[in-house]
């Protein structure tokens, strides 16, 4: 069975990123993930995560075309 979410952790491995960097696409809801039980046990949707890399292609080519990079 695959699995659903992911951890924290494994995004910050994922995206070669920080933990503090995970946290904070988190926190600003950049990233939608739910908390479950602990203060620091956060789960983000496996669907939820492929959905922000599409939006992240998205910005950088709208960037890429105003010329912003």
């Amino acid at each position: 069975m695959e699995p659903r979410f992911y951890t924290l952790t494994d995004i910050s491995e994922i995206l070669n990123i920080s933990m503090s960097a995970a946290r904070a696409l988190v926190s600003s809801g950049e990233l939608p993930a739910i908390q479950i039980g602990g203060k620091q046990a956060w789960r983000v949707e496996i669907s939820e995560f492929e959905a922000y890399i599409e939006r992240q292609y998205e910005a950088t080519k709208a960037r890429i075309e105003a010329g912003q990079l």
